[in-house]
């Protein structure tokens, strides 16, 4: 489990690096975020700081960061196995191999995810 920052405040967001880690995931019976992320891209960035001031991290909800950058292969299992167009930055909130929401771009909402 890491810790990221990517402003004044420090999110818990565990890394995402593997395709057995997200099989992990899918298969799990807990509600869990996955942030896809491009640390190139400014847009994905500004999506990024909005959704951790956003976020209530009182859910309990885990939220994995891809870096997609390092971990592309990751990124394309994810396309594959949720059948969705790979984009980025593009948020998941996943339940039994369910997507419950999903949004890209200006469109990711984190308010949208707890509710």
């Amino acid at each position: 489990m890491g810790l990221f920052s990517t402003n004044k405040s420090v999110f818990p967001w565990i890394e995402l690096t593997s395709i057995s880690q997200l099989e992990e995931i899918l298969n799990s019976t807990e509600k869990i975020v996955i942030f896809k992320h491009s640390i190139r891209c400014s847009i994905s960035s500004f999506a990024l700081r909005n959704f951790e001031r956003e976020f209530d991290q009182n859910s309990n909800i885990p939220c994995y960061l891809l870096d997609l950058i390092s971990h592309r292969d990751v990124s394309n299992e994810i396309a594959e196995k949720l059948n969705v167009m790979h984009q980025s930055p593009q948020v998941f909130l996943i339940e039994n191999k369910n997507v419950l929401y999903t949004a890209t771009h200006e469109q990711i909402d984190a308010t949208q995810i707890i509710k």
